[in-house]
């Protein structure tokens, strides 16, 4: 340890009282509300993207061809996503959580109600696509900020004991706003002719999202910033104020620029945040070929309606929707790794026959294809939050939760639904697609096992000291 550095004592106890459980129904809520809303948002877009966008912004391009450009737009929004996880880790490491997460929802409501007011191809020419990419950038910048604040509000108000079922919740919010966003299309698609919908009836759900940021902004802006992140502020304080006193304002300045939440996490936590990315590469890789790519092979190769293939996944994501609290709690008993590694292990193995089922063309094998694998997802998506949270100290736990989360996604959740489509072009087979999340599975595997198991850590005395190095933090007690 860095002889400079306190030690941090063996067993101290936090001075904030235990929330109540009306209180941390409360947070709980207000985080499931918004994550529901900007993942409604989000899958919305991947949605129309597989359905319309391709018609209505690539008009010229070759059906194929124009998935994959409407597709290109939809990876654009990852690639902001880390952007977003930098900026709003960092301010949400110095200012509190709650702030980021009211920004995050204006921003992504807002771009996905301008999308919903967007002039098409034919009106104004290339012009629409350059817009349609600028405000997917929007969205995937806050939606970067978004998942990190959402899952650390309600992980920092709860005790460790029940933090991986309560930490679930927020988790939630991802089949949430899949069911909201694919009922709303379902619905629409079946009451309203194809030229109907491809004209002016895909725009309705985009237009609804204004409805729903207000509703979000109510409940959030109603709950309290977390204790665990007050107490880390008010110390962080008293050390800086120590350290005025001892080696001037100069000293502490240094000291100051050297715990900056990114540079801090960059320098003492760069195994974690390796691990929590490799993490998500199979979790992230497997729910957009589940859940984005279906639409496209369904309807594209298996000549499929659009409504038997959103009915599939109106129902899939309901059962996921409930299974996600029972693996989080589940993760509460055995632990994060063991839950994890079996959503992983499950992932790689389901692939093949989850393409057998898919090829019956029948909607009860379809619906065991797709809700299996949403199943198996949710046994790695539920202890996430709580794992992802447990590694990293509260001053720099933002930043580091959302970089892990959010980086991965630029090489896992975003080009999947393109190389799977891509794949599926040059092959002509789903071998290459199911071979291909069997590898990203395999990097889960190997990460999660690597990670130390995080379950009972008490999120208030994680890294009491913001410098403190892996080594120093592995010495620290963890219930088994």
């Amino acid at each position: 340890m860095n002889p400079e550095t306190p030690e941090t004592p063996a067993a101290p106890q936090s001075s904030a009282p235990p929330p109540t459980p009306t209180s941390l129904k409360r947070i709980v809520a207000a985080s499931l509300v918004g994550t529901t809303i900007e993942w409604y948002d989000f899958f919305l877009y991947g949605s129309a993207a597989a359905l319309v966008f391709n018609k209505v912004f690539f008009p010229e391009s070759d059906p194929l061809v124009g998935t994959l450009l409407a597709f290109l737009t939809y990876a654009v929004g990852f690639v902001a996503r880390p952007i977003g996880a930098l900026v709003f880790g960092h301010y949400g490491d110095r200012i509190g959580r709650k702030k980021l997460l009211v920004l995050s929802l204006l921003m992504m409501g807002g771009a996905t109600f301008l999308i919903g007011l967007l002039p098409t191809h034919a009106a104004i020419g290339s012009l629409a696509p350059v817009l349609l990419t600028t405000l997917r950038l929007v969205q995937g910048f806050a939606l970067g900020g978004e998942w990190g604040g959402a899952v650390l509000l309600v992980s920092e108000h709860g005790d460790a004991k029940r933090r991986g079922f309560w930490a679930s919740w927020p988790q939630t919010g991802v089949p949430a706003g899949q069911l909201l966003a694919t009922a709303v299309l379902a619905v629409l698609t079946g009451l309203m002719s194809d030229a109907a919908f491809v004209s002016w009836g895909w725009r309705v759900p985009f237009l609804l999202s204004g409805v729903l940021v207000g509703i979000g902004l109510w409940i959030r802006l109603a709950v309290d910033e977390s204790p665990v992140f007050k107490e880390a502020r008010a110390r962080a304080e008293a050390r800086k104020e120590e350290q005025i006193a001892k080696v001037g304002a100069q000293g502490s300045e240094e000291r100051q620029v050297e715990a900056k939440p990114l540079v801090a996490v960059l320098r003492h936590h760069w195994r974690d945040v390796l691990i929590a990315m490799g993490a998500r590469m199979v979790e992230n890789i497997s729910f957009y070929v589940i859940t984005a790519f279906i639409l496209v092979y369904a309807t594209n190769e298996l000549k499929l309606s659009q409504g038997m293939v959103l009915n599939v996944l109106l129902i899939a994501s309901a059962v996921h929707f409930a299974v996600i609290p029972a693996w989080g709690a589940l993760s509460d008993r055995l632990g994060r790794r063991p839950v994890y590694l079996l959503g992983a292990i499950g992932t790689g193995l389901w692939m093949f026959p989850f393409f057998a089922l898919l090829d019956t063309k029948s909607f009860g094998s379809m619906l065991i294809a797709v809700t299996v694998g949403l199943v198996l997802h949710g046994a790695m998506y539920a202890p996430q939050a709580a794992f992802f949270a447990e590694l990293f100290a509260t001053r720099m736990r933002y930043s580091g939760a959302s970089i892990g989360a959010q980086f991965s996604s630029v090489v896992a959740g975003a080009p999947a639904p393109m190389i799977a489509t891509a794949l599926f072009a040059d092959f002509g087979s789903s071998t290459p697609i199911a071979l291909y999340v069997m590898g990203a599975a395999l990097l889960t595997i190997v990460a999660v096992a690597c990670a130390k198991e995080t379950r009972s850590r008490d999120l208030s005395m994680v890294g009491e000291d913001d410098l403190s190095s892996p080594a120093d933090r592995t010495r620290e007690s963890v219930k088994p």
